[in-house]
């Protein structure tokens, strides 16, 4: 093999398009566009879901649901983590530092799944009907 010999495989490198160098070259006059409409035109390109001036199907559908941002940020606690905690009280930072809960939560509900055995206050933390009667069986109470 010599580098004078070197070349790429046929047909792996086209020659550009040179429009609008005559006739002879295939692509005069119109080159290569057509006759008339927006794609013949220089700037021819058109929005994203443009349909020509028919409603564009995004505006045809009806507009559906709502999906709110806060709904993530509303956590729940199981009651036997809660009982897993070493402390007494226990309210959103307790929760955030014990790793149970994110930083971002904006509020927390302990439900009924597990059991607790022993005295915890909530203080800014919900319950359901379930957990508040377990939570103040075990002589705990919730102070919302």
């Amino acid at each position: 093999m010599k580098l004078n010999t070197v070349q790429p495989a046929s047909g792996a490198r086209q020659e550009r398009k040179r429009v609008g160098r005559g006739i002879g070259s295939g692509l005069g006059k119109t080159c290569g566009r057509g006759h008339k409409g927006q794609k013949s035109r220089a700037g021819g390109l058109h929005k994203v879901g443009f349909e020509g001036g028919q409603m564009p199907l995004q505006r045809r559908l009806p507009k559906r649901g709502f999906k709110s941002l806060t709904n993530a940020r509303n956590v729940e606690v199981r009651l036997s983590e809660v009982a897993g905690l070493p402390v007494e009280e226990i309210d959103l930072s307790t929760l955030v530092q014990a790793n149970l809960v994110r930083r971002d939560a904006l509020s927390v509900k302990v439900v009924l799944s597990g059991e607790i055995s022993r005295k915890v206050v909530l203080k800014g933390v919900g319950a359901t009907a379930g957990a508040r009667a377990a939570i103040e069986a075990a002589g705990g109470s919730i102070a919302e």
